[in-house]
């Protein structure tokens, strides 16, 4: 997830450095290992500024408020192609500094065109895909001298979600690209400006033009053209008032980053599975854990329970023994019966989690290393010998929603590649879809579940089998966010002690599918047959919703692609739950979104 702005004024501006970084520091949550300003002044001379680190410090070094010109781009990176540095901020050059252009998005099949583009002899200066946009539309100009054929001619070579900004140095207009990736238009008195998102637009004009997925627009300081860029024509679109607060405009609507970011499982988890189908060191991450003696899958929190869903996958799908272990319990079980022959996959969404660099630590090259992280970058990465990403852009709410759901979904890839079997990579292509549904079938049903239940102070979680996992880590995000006491635990040791707990209308939530229903039934009548509230998140069953008194639906799906739907109701469970009891779940008390202490 990155953040783009740029802006075109009719005349030379004094302040124009001061107006980008004004916009960066309102998409500052977009990204945060660099920041960079290209400006274009009218004698034709161009300025472009950029470096590692957050929007203060770096205009503190470069000074970006100094920046004159008549338009400018600035825009804000979070790492995906490219480590964090200087050379892969934002924004590139094209070959011969006459084009100045950033993007936001993944170009996934930027090696077979960085491979290309030095074949053909372009200047590369960077690893950063959005370099490769650039030159992309430099290639098609050089041949037609015409913008509109070369950002047409771009689009057919590009693969992959993304929206980019990009101006020529020696004209009056600009140029943006939506394909996948946010973007808005701003018509303002003066000037137009396009950006990734309106809190950076809102401050400056109301003035709004929604854009389309396959569009891209044409605009200087007082007109736009929209075209599409498959084939050219021309799209007519008037501009739309938006009352809306630039606070609330961050977050699109949604009151709280939570809900915003449960809504964007299905876009992020397509974005990751259109990314695993051309990552070139997939098949080289395979064929280590296939070679591997043992296995550990290693992960704090939420990381930790998709680790245990994958150890089920590995068994399940590639017949291969995995153990999963939270990070902090690794070093004290495991440590000293690691060997060369071992692979070792962290899971982590920062990459920086200081109980699963102790796990790194106290390896020392021991044995071979992979990750699962989604910051480019961090040390988890980079101590890795591979890495795959998350691409779940930046998480701002502390609890992990969509970076829990797409390490699920890596370690599912993983397993099902390892197994040969085509069937279970095919079913998951359709894990975007399901996961919509899922949102707008499940989110009724459980506003409607919070708010006719007030005895949801003490509760058990209970899942069999893959759903064990699930259970784990719903409680956790009741936990997190709501303050209350709800414990995940493996149907089947209920009996083994806490059944004790259960008493009139105590509620319990079986986690569950259609196809485990001969184990989960006997489970849930220990319950009910004891007066507790036995309550179901299954897909649809009618022998499971005739055994308990509420059942949450989740559409119809195969038994392995449950545990993704089933997670769903249980994240909007927590979030409706802690807006009922007055809570802000995007900050639970005493949490921190990365945790760096032991």
């Amino acid at each position: 997830m990155c953040g783009v702005f740029g802006i075109i004024f009719e005349e030379e501006r004094e302040d124009l450095g001061k107006i980008l970084t004004a916009a960066a520091k309102r998409l500052v949550y977009r990204g945060y290992d660099s920041v960079g300003i290209g400006v274009v002044s009218e004698s034709g001379s161009s300025d472009l500024r950029k470096d590692v680190g957050i929007v203060d410090e770096v205009n503190q070094k470069l000074n970006f408020e100094q920046m004159k010109g008549f338009k400018g781009i600035v825009q804000l990176r979070w790492a995906t192609f490219g480590t964090p540095s200087q050379k892969n901020a934002q924004p590139h050059y094209d070959c011969d500094k006459n084009m100045i252009g950033a993007h936001n998005g993944n170009i996934i099949n930027t090696v077979q065109l960085r491979k290309l583009f030095t074949e053909e002899g372009h200047t590369l200066r960077s690893e950063n895909d959005g370099e490769i946009v650039v030159h992309a539309i430099e290639k098609f100009y050089d041949i037609h001298h015409n913008m509109d054929l070369a950002i047409q001619k771009a689009g057919e070579i590009l693969k992959g979600d993304f929206a980019c900004v990009i101006t020529c140095v020696d004209d009056r207009k600009m140029y943006c690209i939506k394909r996948g990736s946010s973007l808005y238009l701003g018509v303002g008195k003066g000037f137009v400006c396009a950006s990734s998102d309106l809190p950076s637009i809102i401050p400056l004009t109301r003035r709004i033009v929604p854009l389309r997925d396959g569009e891209y627009v044409e605009f200087d300081h007082c007109s736009y053209r929209i075209r599409d860029i498959k084939t050219g024509d021309e799209i007519q679109r008037e501009p739309q008032i938006m009352d809306i607060s630039s606070e609330a405009a961050s977050k699109l609507g949604f009151d709280y980053y939570m809900l915003k970011e449960i809504y964007e499982q299905p876009r992020t988890t397509s974005t990751l599975l259109e990314f695993l189908r051309f990552d070139m060191d997939l098949t080289r991450y395979i064929n280590i854990l296939n070679r591997a003696r043992n296995i550990f899958i290693v992960g704090s929190g939420s990381s930790y329970h998709a680790s245990l869903a994958g150890s089920y996958f590995f068994n399940k799908f590639a017949k291969k023994v995995s153990v999963s272990c939270e990070a902090g319990r690794f070093v004290e079980n495991y440590a000293n019966a690691v060997g060369e022959e071992d692979v070792l996959i962290l899971v982590s969404q920062s990459g920086e989690t200081k109980d699963v660099i102790n796990v790194l630590n106290s390896l020392d090259g021991k044995c071979t290393v992979l990750s699962i992280v989604n910051v480019t970058g961090s040390t988890v990465m980079m101590r890795s010998l591979l890495n795959v990403p998350l691409c779940c852009e930046l998480e701002i709410s502390v609890p992990a929603t969509k970076t829990f759901i797409n390490e699920l979904t890596v370690l599912y890839y993983l397993a099902a590649k390892m197994s040969f079997d085509d069937n279970y990579i095919k079913q998951i292509k359709n894990l975007p879809e399901l996961l919509e549904k899922t949102l707008h079938q499940a989110e009724p049903q459980i506003k409607e579940l919070v708010e006719s239940q007030t005895n949801f102070s003490d509760s058990y979680v209970l899942g069999y089998g893959v759903m064990h996992p699930v259970a784990l880590e719903g409680a956790l995000k009741i936990k997190e966010v709501v303050y209350k006491h709800f414990e995940g635990m493996y149907s089947s040791e209920f009996k083994h002690g806490p059944l004790s707990m259960v008493e009139e209308n105590y509620p319990v939530f079986f986690v569950t599918h259609s196809s485990q229903t001969n184990m989960i039934v006997s489970h849930i009548n220990e319950v009910t047959c004891r007066n507790g509230y036995a309550i179901a998140i299954s897909d649809d069953s009618e022998e499971i919703a005739s055994n308990v008194m509420k059942v949450v639906h989740y559409p119809d799906c195969p038994w392995y692609l449950s545990p993704f739907l089933a997670t769903i109701p249980l994240q909007l469970f927590a979030y409706h739950f802690a807006i009922r009891e007055g809570k802000n779940p995007d900050l639970p008390r005493n949490l921190s979104k990365t945790v760096t202490v032991d």
